[in-house]
Protein backbone atom coordinates (compact mmCIF):
# COMPACT_ATOMS: atom_id res chain seq x y z
CA UNK A 1 0.00 0.00 0.00
CA UNK A 2 1.22 2.91 -0.93
CA UNK A 3 1.32 5.85 1.95
CA UNK A 4 -0.95 8.58 1.53
CA UNK A 5 1.74 11.41 2.90
CA UNK A 6 5.52 11.00 2.89
CA UNK A 7 6.14 14.02 5.75
CA UNK A 8 4.28 14.79 8.16
CA UNK A 9 4.11 18.26 10.57
CA UNK A 10 2.55 18.55 13.59
CA UNK A 11 0.69 22.23 15.41
CA UNK A 12 1.79 22.15 19.10
CA UNK A 13 -0.71 24.18 21.06
CA UNK A 14 -3.84 22.46 21.12
CA UNK A 15 -3.08 19.54 18.82
CA UNK A 16 0.02 17.90 20.89
CA UNK A 17 -0.07 19.54 24.03
CA UNK A 18 -3.42 21.04 26.08
CA UNK A 19 -1.18 24.53 26.58
CA UNK A 20 -4.04 26.65 27.06
CA UNK A 21 -3.88 26.55 30.96
CA UNK A 22 -0.37 28.56 30.98
CA UNK A 23 -1.32 30.65 28.25
CA UNK A 24 -4.00 32.17 29.01
CA UNK A 25 -2.58 32.53 32.95
CA UNK A 26 0.42 34.37 31.16
CA UNK A 27 -1.78 36.60 29.30
CA UNK A 28 -3.80 37.93 31.96
CA UNK A 29 -0.11 38.51 33.94
CA UNK A 30 1.25 40.25 31.46
CA UNK A 31 -1.92 42.60 30.27
CA UNK A 32 -2.19 43.40 34.09
CA UNK A 33 1.55 43.73 34.12
CA UNK A 34 1.54 46.42 31.15
CA UNK A 35 -1.84 48.07 32.01
CA UNK A 36 -4.28 46.85 29.55
CA UNK A 37 -7.44 45.44 29.99
CA UNK A 38 -7.73 41.89 30.43
CA UNK A 39 -10.24 39.96 27.62
CA UNK A 40 -12.45 37.88 28.97
CA UNK A 41 -12.13 33.95 28.93
CA UNK A 42 -13.25 33.76 25.16
CA UNK A 43 -11.46 36.11 23.50
CA UNK A 44 -8.25 34.85 25.86
CA UNK A 45 -8.67 31.17 24.35
CA UNK A 46 -9.33 32.98 20.55
CA UNK A 47 -5.30 33.78 21.27
CA UNK A 48 -3.79 30.43 21.89
CA UNK A 49 -2.53 29.41 18.49
CA UNK A 50 -2.06 31.99 16.50
CA UNK A 51 1.07 34.25 16.56
CA UNK A 52 1.12 36.20 19.35
CA UNK A 53 2.70 39.30 18.10
CA UNK A 54 -0.56 39.57 15.77
CA UNK A 55 -2.35 38.96 18.46
CA UNK A 56 -1.14 42.05 20.27
CA UNK A 57 -0.86 44.15 17.45
CA UNK A 58 -4.17 43.38 16.05
CA UNK A 59 -6.37 42.11 18.34
CA UNK A 60 -4.73 44.51 21.16
CA UNK A 61 -3.99 47.18 18.97
CA UNK A 62 -0.67 47.73 20.12
CA UNK A 63 1.91 49.42 17.96
CA UNK A 64 5.14 47.70 17.11
CA UNK A 65 6.89 49.32 20.32
CA UNK A 66 4.16 48.28 22.45
CA UNK A 67 3.54 44.75 21.23
CA UNK A 68 7.37 43.98 22.13
CA UNK A 69 7.54 45.71 25.08
CA UNK A 70 4.30 43.61 25.64
CA UNK A 71 5.66 40.35 24.30
CA UNK A 72 9.04 40.97 26.44
CA UNK A 73 7.22 40.42 29.77
CA UNK A 74 4.79 37.50 28.35
CA UNK A 75 8.08 35.68 27.42
CA UNK A 76 9.64 36.01 30.52
CA UNK A 77 6.77 34.60 32.08
CA UNK A 78 5.23 31.93 30.02
CA UNK A 79 8.88 30.43 29.75
CA UNK A 80 9.55 30.70 34.05
CA UNK A 81 5.63 29.88 34.51
CA UNK A 82 3.53 28.75 32.02
CA UNK A 83 5.28 26.61 29.72
CA UNK A 84 4.92 23.37 31.82
CA UNK A 85 1.41 24.30 32.85
CA UNK A 86 -0.19 22.21 30.22
CA UNK A 87 -0.84 18.54 29.54
CA UNK A 88 0.15 16.58 26.78
CA UNK A 89 -3.26 15.10 24.97
CA UNK A 90 -4.10 11.21 25.65
CA UNK A 91 -2.71 9.10 22.96
CA UNK A 92 -0.42 11.62 21.08
CA UNK A 93 2.55 9.73 22.63
CA UNK A 94 1.59 6.42 20.98
CA UNK A 95 0.71 7.88 17.53
CA UNK A 96 4.06 10.04 17.57
CA UNK A 97 5.83 6.81 18.37
CA UNK A 98 3.95 4.92 15.53
CA UNK A 99 4.41 6.99 13.04
CA UNK A 100 8.11 7.45 14.08
CA UNK A 101 8.83 3.58 14.17
CA UNK A 102 7.01 3.24 10.99
CA UNK A 103 9.98 5.96 9.16
CA UNK A 104 7.92 8.67 8.58
CA UNK A 105 9.54 12.11 8.95
CA UNK A 106 8.23 14.52 11.40
CA UNK A 107 8.80 18.14 12.17
CA UNK A 108 6.52 20.37 14.26
CA UNK A 109 5.54 24.12 12.56
CA UNK A 110 4.09 25.70 15.53
CA UNK A 111 3.42 29.72 15.59
CA UNK A 112 5.11 28.75 19.28
CA UNK A 113 9.07 29.97 19.16
CA UNK A 114 11.25 26.96 18.80
CA UNK A 115 12.96 27.33 22.71
CA UNK A 116 9.62 26.92 24.71
CA UNK A 117 7.97 24.33 21.95
CA UNK A 118 11.05 22.09 22.70
CA UNK A 119 11.25 22.82 26.62
CA UNK A 120 7.43 21.35 26.40
CA UNK A 121 8.15 18.38 23.93
CA UNK A 122 11.39 17.65 26.25
CA UNK A 123 9.05 17.16 29.04
CA UNK A 124 6.46 15.18 27.54
CA UNK A 125 9.20 13.06 26.42
CA UNK A 126 8.41 13.72 22.79
CA UNK A 127 11.16 15.51 21.26
CA UNK A 128 13.14 12.58 19.83
CA UNK A 129 10.04 11.08 17.96
CA UNK A 130 10.67 14.60 15.32
CA UNK A 131 13.54 15.17 12.89
CA UNK A 132 13.07 19.21 13.83
CA UNK A 133 11.34 20.82 16.12
CA UNK A 134 10.42 23.91 14.06
CA UNK A 135 8.50 27.08 15.27
CA UNK A 136 8.33 30.84 15.72
CA UNK A 137 12.20 32.19 15.61
CA UNK A 138 12.63 33.47 18.74
CA UNK A 139 12.98 36.89 18.22
CA UNK A 140 9.35 36.29 16.41
CA UNK A 141 10.80 37.32 13.08
CA UNK A 142 9.44 34.17 11.70
CA UNK A 143 5.99 33.88 13.46
CA UNK A 144 3.24 33.46 10.45
CA UNK A 145 2.02 29.97 9.99
CA UNK A 146 2.99 29.66 6.23
CA UNK A 147 6.63 30.74 7.22
CA UNK A 148 6.88 27.73 9.96
CA UNK A 149 5.29 25.39 7.50
CA UNK A 150 8.28 26.79 4.17
CA UNK A 151 11.27 26.30 7.22
CA UNK A 152 9.93 22.91 8.10
CA UNK A 153 9.31 21.76 4.96
CA UNK A 154 12.91 23.02 3.83
CA UNK A 155 15.01 21.37 6.82
CA UNK A 156 13.19 17.81 6.31
CA UNK A 157 14.08 18.61 2.51
CA UNK A 158 17.30 19.18 2.92
CA UNK A 159 17.73 16.64 5.47
CA UNK A 160 17.63 13.91 2.23
CA UNK A 161 13.48 13.09 3.12
CA UNK A 162 10.64 13.23 0.91
CA UNK A 163 8.22 16.16 1.34
CA UNK A 164 6.31 15.42 -1.97
CA UNK A 165 3.34 14.74 -0.65
CA UNK A 166 3.62 16.41 3.22
CA UNK A 167 0.42 17.09 5.63
CA UNK A 168 0.27 18.76 8.47
CA UNK A 169 -2.34 18.16 11.58
CA UNK A 170 -3.53 21.32 13.58
CA UNK A 171 -6.77 22.75 14.89
CA UNK A 172 -7.19 26.21 14.11
CA UNK A 173 -7.57 28.11 10.74
CA UNK A 174 -4.33 29.82 10.63
CA UNK A 175 -3.22 26.42 10.31
CA UNK A 176 -5.10 25.41 7.36
CA UNK A 177 -4.43 28.98 5.84
CA UNK A 178 -0.78 28.55 6.42
CA UNK A 179 -0.25 24.95 5.50
CA UNK A 180 -2.79 25.90 2.05
CA UNK A 181 0.12 28.73 1.07
CA UNK A 182 2.24 25.83 0.01
CA UNK A 183 -0.49 23.42 -1.12
CA UNK A 184 -0.17 21.30 2.10
CA UNK A 185 -3.19 19.63 2.86
CA UNK A 186 -4.59 19.59 6.88
CA UNK A 187 -5.87 16.87 8.99
CA UNK A 188 -8.49 18.66 11.73
CA UNK A 189 -7.57 18.20 15.25
CA UNK A 190 -11.14 18.36 16.51
CA UNK A 191 -9.95 17.81 19.97
CA UNK A 192 -8.04 20.95 19.56
CA UNK A 193 -9.26 24.50 20.25
CA UNK A 194 -10.61 25.65 17.17
CA UNK A 195 -14.09 25.74 15.99
CA UNK A 196 -16.24 22.81 13.43
CA UNK A 197 -16.20 26.17 11.09
CA UNK A 198 -12.05 26.28 10.81
CA UNK A 199 -12.32 22.65 9.77
CA UNK A 200 -13.42 24.31 6.51
CA UNK A 201 -11.32 22.56 3.63
CA UNK A 202 -9.04 20.22 5.41
CA UNK A 203 -9.31 16.79 4.27
CA UNK A 204 -9.82 14.58 7.21
CA UNK A 205 -11.09 15.71 10.86
CA UNK A 206 -10.11 13.53 13.67
CA UNK A 207 -11.88 12.74 16.86
CA UNK A 208 -9.06 11.96 19.23
CA UNK A 209 -5.13 11.63 18.52
CA UNK A 210 -5.80 7.91 18.18
CA UNK A 211 -7.97 8.78 14.69
CA UNK A 212 -4.76 10.06 13.35
CA UNK A 213 -3.38 6.76 12.79
CA UNK A 214 -5.71 5.09 10.16
CA UNK A 215 -5.91 8.87 8.37
CA UNK A 216 -1.77 8.96 8.32
CA UNK A 217 -0.68 5.33 8.42
CA UNK A 218 -3.28 3.36 7.03
CA UNK A 219 -1.14 0.42 6.35
CA UNK A 220 -0.55 -0.13 10.08
CA UNK A 221 -4.36 0.17 10.84
CA UNK A 222 -5.05 -2.29 7.71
Amino acid sequence: MTRPYTAILFDLDGTISDSAPGILESMTHTFRTVGVPVPDHATLMSFVGPPIMDTFRTAMGMDDGGAERTLAVYREHYLSHGALDSAMFTGMDVVLRTLHEAGLPMSTATSKPETPATVILDHYGLTGYFDFVTGASDDEVRSAKADVVAEALRRLEEAGHDVSRPVLVGDRLHDVEGARVHGVPVVFAEWGYGSPAEAEGTVARAATPLDLLPILLPDAAA
